[in-house]
Order: structure tokens, then C-alpha cells, then sequence
């Protein structure tokens, strides 16, 4: 039978030191039951009382209990750790227990990864679980943060050996135990301390993947500012640590849930934006501007995003690296991975490379390394790709942030745009080959993969950089940009401002600049690749804002056109994303373009064809509505020219004879106004609304206003739904007038888009609210007063 069990110390050889001992775990003196062991150990650690700790049970009753519970001796080593590590300790003896706790938790760390995190049940009690629930974590925590006490005046101190066995142990357990991630996450002190961690190269590498894990789960975004000389941790940081750094930064950089941002209503939106005016700067914003204030900071980062696997780090430091990355539990899988790339590159080569993969582990923690091993360009260039991705997420956050324009100015003195364009080929859009590494438990072809992810990550960079920018002739050549001027030129309109400002010096080099560049791999992409969607948004946001008929034709002369309309028509594109992408880019190429529709009807030729674009079209209104309202515009523009270019057009153009019908019109405006509500309203459909607002404003403009209200009042009747479209637009509108004519909402993108003077839009909108019964151009005219309803409050529940 067990001993009973006692608080440690509890005999009379331990006298005073027993009590403090017993005192300073929770002073609790009863005793265990022994069936439940565990269970009181989970129950103590929920409330803070009761059993917490491995040290307030005997060493002869854990010795004990390991042998018929099969602890690992985990229990033990946990007692005999508290007793080694006081304040007067050397650590020493500490630092060899450390050593034997550590692979008792990193095999089965490696098992559980290696094993795509299937969960492990409790009940098996393995020995994260059990290291955890007998207070090794807590424990860790308090060794690591010795330095922090002062003791008569002088700063203890711990060994970077013992600090980087102590944060692996951290990490394997918040690998396999859940909740320990949480937790260690709610001691925001401890957080902090860890980024004072960085300093030292030994310990950089675990420091930065246990916080990274840490702020992935915690619910208050840490703030920047309150780390201790941030300005000289970063500064002093090499460009191996800061590319790791950068990952750290891309939790502390965004505002939370950026991902879904198109998928929150604009009711939330409008709700946060005036809570976040009442608080201040958001912790993110606070983030951002603390990094934009390190000197150099934002030069560091084109350097690594912009240098060549040439001049990465050499064979010695990369190698090192590996080794590092080995000893590391999550970019073990990694280094596997590289490994299967250098095995693979060796069989198709004449040479053999010489790179042996690690054996077991030496005293130092490092394996062996041959001194005749040569790197395979392709781990060279995965190194280079896996950097790459941290460094453009951030450059990508920063350029959409509040400094956006210093962000600008930076990254274009720094020559960002050509140093991608040079990498382009080579590292960005290379081709996939057999070896291509991928992530564990993912195919090549998943979005996960580092290839594929950089792709993306590169063009929404292009696409921040470019919207709504005069930077974004950058992403031209010399020759690309003479052009411009030679089209603007011809057709006897006065060349872009932007473009003759732009700084030469600065653009593109090469036989093509990178928006060309784009183009080609654009037209060569399969039909069903992911890519297809970032690449139409990045080459639209060119074309945003005030409509070029340079830019225009510049993207018409490369066939831009006719490989959209192959995708729409030909091969009928099924993905929603993409078919709204290629419509948006559509619209803003055809707008007010007589060049684009004509090259337009060369192309859809046939009733069939016109068909199955007309099918895409009203198969969703949210993805063709840009285009519709594109189409529609530029109809009223050419009927107003007297021209007889344009009086062609107009008599041969199927697409402009479609739109230019009432009923046409009508049936765009119903379904607008009816697959949208205020409690529904998203950024990504609000676009439905302002293209309903677009077909009643140039209706107004021929005094046609009235009539329309009519006809859809009629459709109402029609439908059996009297008075709840009507009803819905009344409260959209008001909505409209909310959002839009709030002091910080900026309209630009509005009138720019439209060619319409946002003065026009405000009358328009208010003409439509007037309350008066009376007025033929009021939509309460037009609701029968049994139907009214019309003075919601607009709240976000």
C-alpha cells in the first residue's frame, strides 16, 4: 500500500523552510485522496486551491504512486526542480533536471505534430498532461522570470541554455495540452518578459515561436509600446531574426478578424468605428505606428523582400539555421520537408549533393553536420520563400494602416516595386516542380502551402500598393510609362498627372514591369486556379479611381479583354469569387471606354455567346452589379456624345442595347434593391445599393424619376408584396445618408468611380426621403399608408 501522502517538508527535518514551503503552494494540509489524485490536481488548478503543485505531496509518495500510475518519474523531477531553483540556487542542478525532463515531452510533442494534432485523450495521461497538471508550467514560468527580482540591488540572471531548455518545455506542453496556450496568454507581464528573451541569438528562435503561438490565442491584442526598449530589440535583430520577427508582428499588426472584414455588416462596422472614436487608436494602429517610428525599419524590410536567394545567408549560417530549426519542434516538419527537396533534386541530377539529415541529437542539442555538405538551390530558394511571406503580410498591413501614404513614400524611396519585378521569374511566379515543398498534411496545390501562399501574399501587396494611388505607375518600366504618354498622345486628351510625376528613377526595370508581367501569367493560368481571383483584384485596383483612358488601353492593347470574356463565356466560370473579380475588372476597363466596347462585340459575336454572358450576369447580381452600373454609365455618356464613332457603336453593340431598355433597367433595379437589407449590408454588397442609386440618378438627370418609382411600385403589386420593396429602399436609404455622410467617411471613391458629383448623389438620396406625400419623385409617395414602415431605428444587435 502507497505511503500516505503529506505537504512536502511536513517532517521534522525540514522544519521552518517546510511551513514557508507549504505556505507558499497554497498552505494546504490534507490529504489526498488517492483514487482522485489527479482529478484534485485539475479541480485545485481551476480554483487556485487545494492541490496545485507536485511539491506539496512527499518524494516518497510520488515515487510511490509513479510506479503504478506510470508518471514518467515526471512528478519527481517537478519536486526535486522546485528545490533546485530558489533564488540563491546556481542552477545547475536545476538546468540537468530540465535536461531530463525535455524528451519525455518532445517525443511525444513530435508524435501529436507528426500526427496533424489528432487531440490525445486526458485519460492516457501523457506526460505534457501530467507536467502540466503537477505545476510544471507554472513553475517554468517563475524560473524564467528570475531575473526580473531584484535581489539587493542586483539583477539575477539564468543562462541562455537553461531559458531555451525551459521555453522548448513551454512549448511542447502548449503543443499537446489545451489550454496551457490560454492560460500562459492571460499573464500579459509574462508575454512582455518573453521579448526581452529575443535579445540573445541562442534563445531567439524558441522565444519568437512560443509568442507567436501565445498571441495567437490571446483575446487582447498586446501592445508594442510596453515592450522594453522595442526601438533596440528590433534594431539590433539580424535579417535571419527579423524575417522570424515579422511573424509576430502579423498578430500584432491587424485588427482582429481582418480576414472576414468583407463579411461584417456595416451596422457593426459604423458601431466599432464610433466606440474606436470614443477609445482612441485601436491596439494595432498603436502597433503600427510604434514599428513606422524604429529607424530603418520599413528599409530593412524591402531589403529582405526584395534580395535575391544569391544573396541570402551563407552555407555556414544557413545550416545552422536547419539545425536550429530541427531542435525546434514546429519547423521540424520543416526541415523534413527540405530534406525530401535535397533527396528529390539529388536523384535528377548527375552530382550527388552531399547533405546528411541529422542523427541524434549531441550534448549541445545541435546535430551532426558533414563538412562537405552542398545546399540544392531549391532548399535555398524555399528558405528565401518562407522569409519572404512575413516580410510582405507586414509591408501589405502597414501600406493599408493609418500612415499609409508615409508607408508610400518609404517603400517607393526603397524601391520595393523593382526589386520585386526582379525576383518575379526567379522566386515568385516560378514553376511548380516535383519537389515544391508543402506543408504537413497538405497538397501541392493548397492555399497553405508556402509557393502558393507567397503568390497571394504578393498580390494583395500589388493590389494595396496600387489602389487608389499615383504610386502605382511604379509597378511600369521606362519604356511602358513613354507608352502611356504616346496613347494620351493620340488620342488628343492631356497625359495623367501621376504619370508625369512619376520619379523615373523609381520604376521598373527590365524588358517588362511587374504590372506586365502579371498580365502574361494571367492569360496563361489555368481556369480553375485560385490565383485567378488576386490577380483580376490586383490588376483593378490599376485601374481604380478616376477613369485613364491611357490605363485602359494600355491593359486593351495586351488582350486583357478577350481573355476576361474567355473565362466568362467560354469556359463559363463557375467560381463566384472569380467571376465577381473578373466582372469588377470589367467594368472599370470598359467604363467610358468606345475602344473597349467595340473590341467587346468582336468578341461576343453571336446570339449564343451574349447569351451565356447575359446567363453570368444575372446568375448574381452581388458579382455583376459593378459591371452593370459600368455599362449603364457609359451608356448615358455616349448618348449624350455626338459622335460617329460612338453613334456606331451604339447601333451595333448588343450589350448597350440590353441595358439601354426600361424593362431592362427595371428588372437590374428591383432585384437590386430586393436581395439587399440594412441589417444585411456588407462591404462587399453594399456596391448593390449604389448601383440601384446609380440607375435612379441618371433617371432623374432625363426627368424620368417618377416613372420609375411608378414601375416599381407596380412590380410590387405584381409580386404580391405591396409596399415592401419601396419600404426596404426608404430604409436603405437612410442607411446611405448614415454611412455615407459621416465626417470621416470619404466619398471620393463614389464620385471618382461614377463621373457623378457627390453633391448630385446627397440630393438625389434626399429627393427620394422627402417626406412629403406629395412629391412625385418622394418614395413615400408611392407607399399606400396601410403598408408604411418606414421609422426603424437601425441597431446592431
Amino acid at each position: 500500500m502507497a505511503a500516505a501522502p503529506a505537504v512536502a517538508g511536513s517532517g521534522p527535518r525540514r522544519g521552518r523552510r517546510a511551513a514557508a514551503t507549504a505556505a507558499a503552494w497554497g498552505g494546504w494540509g490534507g490529504r489526498p485522496r488517492p483514487g482522485n489524485i489527479l482529478l484534485q490536481l485539475r479541480q485545485g488548478q481551476l480554483t487556485g486551491r487545494g492541490l496545485v503543485r507536485a511539491v506539496q505531496f512527499s518524494e516518497t509518495f510520488l515515487k510511490e504512486r509513479d510506479k503504478q500510475s506510470k508518471w514518467s518519474g515526471i512528478p519527481q523531477l517537478l519536486f526535486k526542480l522546485y528545490t533546485t531553483s530558489h533564488l540563491h540556487s546556481d542552477f545547475t542542478e536545476c538546468q540537468k533536471i530540465l535536461k531530463e525532463i525535455s524528451p519525455l515531452l518532445s517525443m511525444e510533442a513530435m508524435a501529436f505534430v507528426t500526427e496533424e494534432r489528432k487531440p490525445i485523450q486526458e485519460a492516457t495521461y501523457p506526460n505534457t498532461y501530467i507536467f502540466d497538471l503537477f505545476g510544471g508550467v507554472d513553475l517554468l514560468v517563475e524560473i524564467l522570470m528570475r531575473p526580473t527580482i531584484s535581489l539587493r540591488g542586483q539583477k539575477l540572471r539564468i543562462s541562455d541554455k537553461m531559458s531555451k531548455d525551459c521555453l522548448s518545455i513551454l512549448y511542447n506542453t502548449c503543443v499537446c495540452t489545451e489550454g496551457v496556450t490560454k492560460r500562459l496568454a492571460e499573464k500579459n507581464d509574462f508575454v512582455i518578459f518573453l521579448f526581452t528573451l529575443m535579445t540573445s541569438k541562442k534563445t531567439f528562435l524558441q522565444t519568437a515561436t512560443l509568442i507567436e503561438d501565445i498571441l495567437g490565442v490571446k483575446k487582447e491584442m498586446i501592445r508594442l509600446d510596453e515592450v522594453p526598449n522595442l526601438s533596440s530589440l528590433v534594431s539590433n535583430f539580424d535579417q535571419q531574426q527579423l524575417a522570424n520577427f515579422c511573424r509576430i508582428l502579423a498578430v500584432t499588426i491587424s485588427e482582429m478578424d481582418t480576414g472576414n472584414d468583407d463579411k461584417h455588416t456595416l451596422l457593426a462596422k459604423n458601431a466599432q468605428q464610433k466606440k474606436s472614436l470614443s477609445l482612441g487608436p485601436s491596439a494595432a494602429e498603436i502597433n503600427q505606428a510604434a514599428l513606422l517610428s524604429i529607424p530603418g525599419f520599413v528599409e530593412r524590410l524591402c531589403k529582405l523582400a526584395t534580395r535575391k536567394v544569391s544573396e541570402s545567408t551563407g552555407t555556414a549560417s544557413f545550416l545552422q539555421e536547419l539545425e536550429e530549426w530541427y531542435t525546434w519542434l514546429d519547423n521540424a516538419l520543416v526541415l523534413e520537408a527540405l530534406m525530401r527537396v535535397a533527396n528529390e533534386e539529388s536523384e535528377h541530377s548527375q552530382a550527388p549533393i552531399v547533405f546528411h539529415p541529422p542523427a541524434a541529437p549531441e550534448e549541445n542539442g545541435l546535430p551532426h553536420t558533414s563538412a562537405r555538405t552542398q545546399l540544392p538551390q531549391s532548399m535555398k530558394i524555399m528558405h528565401e520563400i518562407m522569409y519572404k511571406l512575413e516580410v510582405l503580410y507586414v509591408l501589405c498591413v502597414l501600406l493599408m494602416g493609418r500612415q499609409r501614404n508615409q508607408v508610400h513614400r518609404m517603400i517607393a524611396e526603397f524601391k520595393l516595386i523593382p526589386g520585386l519585378n526582379n525576383l518575379f521569374d526567379k522566386l515568385i511566379w516560378r514553376k511548380h516542380s516535383a519537389s515544391t515543398l508543402v506543408l504537413h498534411g497538405h497538397n501541392q496545390n493548397c492555399d497553405c502551402s508556402p509557393d502558393i501562399t507567397l503568390k497571394i501574399q504578393f498580390l494583395r501587396l500589388l493590389q494595396s500598393f496600387s489602389d487608389h494611388h499615383e504610386n502605382k505607375y511604379l509597378l511600369l518600366n521606362n519604356q511602358e510609362l513613354n507608352e502611356l504618354s504616346a496613347i494620351s498622345l493620340k488620342a488628343n486628351i492631356p497625359e495623367v498627372e501621376a504619370v508625369l510625376n512619376t520619379d523615373r528613377s523609381l520604376v521598373c526595370d527590365g524588358k517588362r514591369g511587374l504590372l506586365s508581367r502579371l498580365l502574361q501569367v494571367m492569360k496563361k493560368e489555368p481556369a480553375e486556379s485560385s490565383f485567378r481571383f488576386w490577380q483580376a483584384r490586383a490588376v483593378e485596383s490599376f485601374l481604380r479611381g478616376t477613369t485613364s483612358y491611357a490605363d485602359q488601353m494600355f491593359l486593351l492593347k495586351r488582350g486583357l479583354l478577350e481573355h476576361i470574356l474567355y473565362c466568362i463565356v467560354d469556359s463559363e466560370c463557375k467560381s463566384r469569387d472569380v467571376l465577381q473579380s473578373y466582372f469588377d475588372l470589367l467594368g472599370e476597363l470598359m467604363k467610358f471606354n468606345v475602344d473597349a466596347f467595340k473590341r467587346f462585340n468582336r468578341y461576343i459575336n453571336t446570339d449564343a455567346k451574349f447569351q451565356v454572358f447575359l446567363k453570368q450576369i444575372n446568375s448574381s447580381l452581388v458579382d455583376s452589379n459593378m459591371l452593370v452600373r459600368c455599362v449603364t454609365l457609359s451608356l448615358e455618356r455616349f448618348e449624350n456624345q455626338m459622335d460617329m464613332k460612338v453613334a456606331e457603336l451604339l447601333s451595333e453593340c448588343r450589350l448597350l442595347a440590353y441595358i439601354a431598355q426600361v424593362p431592362t433597367q427595371m428588372s437590374f433595379l428591383f432585384r437590386l434593391i430586393n436581395i439587399i437589407h440594412v441589417q444585411t449590408l456588407t462591404q462587399e454588397n453594399v456596391s448593390c445599393l449604389n448601383t440601384s442609386l446609380v440607375i435612379l440618378m441618371l433617371a432623374r438627370r432625363k426627368e424620368r424619376l417618377p416613372l420609375y418609382l411608378r414601375l416599381l411600385q407596380r412590380m410590387e403589386h405584381s409580386k404580391k408584396y405591396p409596399g415592401f420593396l419601396l419600404n426596404n429602399f426608404h430604409n436603405l436609404l437612410r442607411f446611405w445618408q448614415q454611412h455615407y455622410l459621416h465626417k470621416d467617411k470619404d466619398s471620393t471613391c463614389l464620385e471618382n468611380s461614377s463621373c457623378i458629383n457627390f453633391s448630385y448623389w446627397k440630393e438625389t438620396v434626399s429627393i427620394l426621403l422627402n417626406p412629403d406625400r406629395e412629391s412625385p419623385s418622394a418614395l413615400v409617395s408611392y407607399i399606400e399608408e396601410p403598408y408604411m414602415d418606414i421609422d426603424k431605428d437601425f441597431t446592431e444587435e
